[in-house]
């Protein structure tokens, strides 16, 4: 049940946002699918890391140790589920501009769902050469931008037109949010929070 809107949104995303709208699911079941689908980039990137090892060109694997890459999985899993969280929050507060009264359920509904394809690029992990991770990462980055757009004016209740501009607003504030996200990472990596690499 969790999972039964995954099929839908890539395959006839407009219905399945009407969907999604018509049935106002809890809370909880849209922090569910989120809760389930942040598994995905976070394990992989667990067994990637340590176990297979990743390619970024000539030379060797790079390959982190247990427990650097079980700490690098966990803070991505919770990373990434703030990340929605902050992003509902956005939704939800830029919503008075465009005369949207959404409720945080719907703006979380949103959020959840679009962030969904790019969590799911995870498995491209299961293949850790970093030209292919980065090219299936973009792809799926193109495909939630597409599901925001189509899904802004049903889930929010306002025209296409004004729904586009809308979705505009949430993509700037994300990029800025992605911004902020990697500084933070490279600034904790700096403080000796880094990943431990295997010699």
């Amino acid at each position: 049940m969790i999972l039964n809107h995954l099929l839908g949104i890539y395959t006839h995303p407009r219905e399945e946002w009407q969907d999604i709208d018509r049935r106002h699911e809890s809370c909880v079941y849209a922090l569910s699918h989120i809760g389930v689908i942040a598994l995905i980039p976070s394990l992989v990137t667990y067994y990637s890391g340590a176990h297979l090892g990743w390619s970024i060109g000539a030379g060797d694997l790079i390959k982190l140790t247990e427990q650097s890459a079980a700490m690098l999985a966990v803070g991505m899993y919770f990373g990434l589920i703030a990340g929605v969280l902050i992003l509902t929050y956005m939704i939800h507060e830029l919503a008075n501009a465009f005369d949207a009264k959404p409720n945080y359920t719907e703006s979380l509904d949103l959020a959840a769902y679009t962030a969904t394809p790019l969590f799911m690029t995870g498995f491209a992990g299961l293949y850790p050469e970093l030209w292919f991770v980065m090219a299936v990462g973009l792809v799926g980055l193109a495909y939630s931008v597409y599901l925001l757009y189509s899904g802004t004016p049903i889930m929010m209740h306002i025209p296409d037109g004004k729904g586009f501009i809308y979705a505009s607003s949430v993509v700037t504030c994300g990029l800025v949010l992605l911004a902020i996200l990697m500084a933070s990472t490279v600034i904790m990596w700096s403080m000796g929070f880094g990943p431990v690499y295997v010699h």
